[in-house]
């Protein structure tokens, strides 16, 4: 099922949805909130917003998977089978005129980006950051669109500071600037998730656009129209849109902003220069924190899941793959059957390359469940054994917001190969009589596992 937008999703969450009626600040108190909120919360829309009347701030939609697979209308357990059978497809944008993201259009007045409920995240964060905003844009060169979310940070009047630490963007603007151009942007916010979800995926040269890697996700094309100060398209039903001009030549302090590694990070970054925001009435403003489960979730399935195909593709038995929560991606484990040492090895090796945010990886055996941090730590404590079992490579590049790199150079990655490795009965795992374990569900049901 193909939703037409975020409210359309919204809508079918029925009571997965929890609406707050108490007014809440956008600064600190509603980040605080979606932060705080427990693994199993539903999505929280927060009605009223202290100091934007007529706003609402919608979080933790994609918190809990079965968020994620309700918006691609499959199981929770067929989430990383149907997103890498989908992705492949490619279904093209499509013009539209119907276009309710311009009900209210802004282009004049100091200070556009006022009337918007950014949020603060932490107690030191320099100032509001757009944490989910989709940045779009075209190549002048190429023709190429450009799509990927970068943080943002509202610095007053019609300035954004903007880190372009991934491509293509990064690469558009460095182009750009060398020809003493700004680079047109348009940021969309306030989309349902399949389209979030695709401006984070890594494309190649079978499906160039994310846009239509959107469409596939979704199962329907995205609905595009013009926007109106710069010449970029734009998804016609989203909330919220933000135009202008990342300008050549101009750095500034951005940050310090708590970021998806749970440290603070500031950098010298381009600036924005914005020229109109368009939104709906009563608009929707996305809020999602960094270092939280949207965000975990988000990188599992754009990030994790690609890795997942990727190392299917080259070494035989990979069985699936998990991000660790609140990692930024860095971590990751591994369950196999079957797999050789030395396969166990490569697979190392190829993980690590893969991924320049990769900074660990632990290989299991599929008796261990991924997703349960105990039977991991479980593994490592009694299936490795350090010296044989661990492999450090020197002299990798360290991503630009990885704290214990300092700013960047030359850094390390870690794996470990926590198989059993034998079939030794002393590895086996230790388990409960399968009918009393049934039994016992029976008679207890949610008090027992």
């Amino acid at each position: 099922m193909a939703y037409r937008d975020l409210r359309d999703f919204l809508d079918a969450l029925g009571g997965d949805l929890r609406r707050i009626a108490e007014p809440m600040s956008p600064r600190f108190e509603i980040a605080a909130a979606l932060r705080q909120a427990r693994a199993d919360a539903p999505a929280l829309m927060f009605d009223q917003v202290v100091g934007h009347p007529g706003w609402r701030v919608a979080g933790n939609l994609i918190a809990h998977r079965r968020r994620l697979a309700l918006a691609f209308g499959t199981a929770p357990e067929a989430l990383a089978e149907t997103y890498l059978e989908r992705k492949q497809r490619g279904v093209e944008p499509v013009a539209t005129r119907d276009a309710p993201v311009k009900q209210v259009v802004a282009t004049r007045g100091d200070d556009l980006l006022a009337a918007l409920p950014v949020l603060t995240h932490h107690e030191r964060d320099a100032a509001p950051f757009i944490t989910t905003g989709v940045v779009l844009c075209r190549d002048p060169a190429s023709g190429r669109r450009g799509m990927g979310i970068h943080r943002m940070m509202v610095k007053g009047g019609r300035r954004l500071g903007i880190l372009l630490a991934n491509p293509p963007l990064s690469q558009f603007h460095a182009a750009a600037e060398a020809r003493g151009e700004p680079l047109e942007v348009a940021i969309a916010l306030g989309l349902e998730p399949a389209v979030v979800v695709a401006s984070v995926v890594k494309v190649g040269p079978l499906v160039p656009d994310k846009m239509a890697v959107a469409g596939a996700l979704r199962g329907a094309p995205v609905e595009m129209v013009d926007a109106e100060t710069v010449a970029v398209q734009v998804p016609a039903r989203a909330e919220i849109v933000i135009e202008g001009r990342v300008l050549s030549g101009v750095r500034e302090l951005e940050g310090p902003f708590g970021e998806n590694t749970g440290a603070y990070f500031s950098n010298a970054s381009p600036v924005i220069e914005v020229s109109a925001v368009t939104h709906r009435r009563d608009a929707i403003y996305p809020g999602l924190t960094p270092w939280g489960s949207d965000v975990d979730m988000l990188l599992w399935l754009a990030a994790g899941t690609e890795m997942l195909g990727q190392l299917r593709a080259h070494v035989a038995g990979v069985v699936d793959l998990e991000l660790a929560g609140g990692t930024a991606g860095f971590s990751m484990i591994v369950a196999v059957h079957g797999t050789p040492r030395s396969e166990v090895r490569r697979l190392i090796h190829l993980a690590l390359a893969l991924d320049k945010r990769l900074k660990t990886v632990t290989v299991v055996d599929d008796d261990v469940d991924i997703r349960d941090p105990r039977e991991v730590a479980w593994a490592v404590a009694t299936r490795l054994r350090p010296a044989r079992d661990t492999i450090v490579v020197e002299g990798t590049e360290v991503y630009v917001i990885d704290p214990s790199g300092g700013g960047g150079g030359e850094g390390s990655k870690i794996g470990f190969d926590a198989t059993r490795g034998s079939a030794d009965p002393a590895f086996d795992k230790a388990r409960l009589d399968a009918a009393a374990l049934a039994r016992v569900r029976a008679v207890l049901g949610d008090l027992v596992q």
